[in-house]
């Protein structure tokens, strides 16, 4: 996928993050865009491990958000340990 694709995808798994898990969150669009595209290798780095191979756009789109729901998760335990 080129780096555009990336991106693209990378905005749109953030955006469907920040919308499963709202709250306040610093950034916007480009922490959103990076969200996504950690997600997105996060994901695919974990479906990989575990076997789950992603075929096409939406699976592609499905591991990306899921791995961004994890990113989130993750920054809002250490971000609760720190208040």
């Amino acid at each position: 996928m080129s780096f555009i694709g990336w991106i693209l995808i990378g905005l749109v798994a953030g955006a469907l993050a920040k919308f499963i898990m709202p709250g306040k969150d610093p950034g916007g669009w480009i922490i959103t865009i990076l969200l996504g595209i950690g997600g997105a290798v996060l994901g695919g780095f974990l479906a990989g491990m575990i076997g789950i191979a992603s075929s096409g756009l939406i699976g592609e789109l499905l591991i990306a958000t899921a791995g961004a729901v994890l990113i989130l998760v993750i920054y809002r335990y250490l971000k609760k340990d720190k208040a």
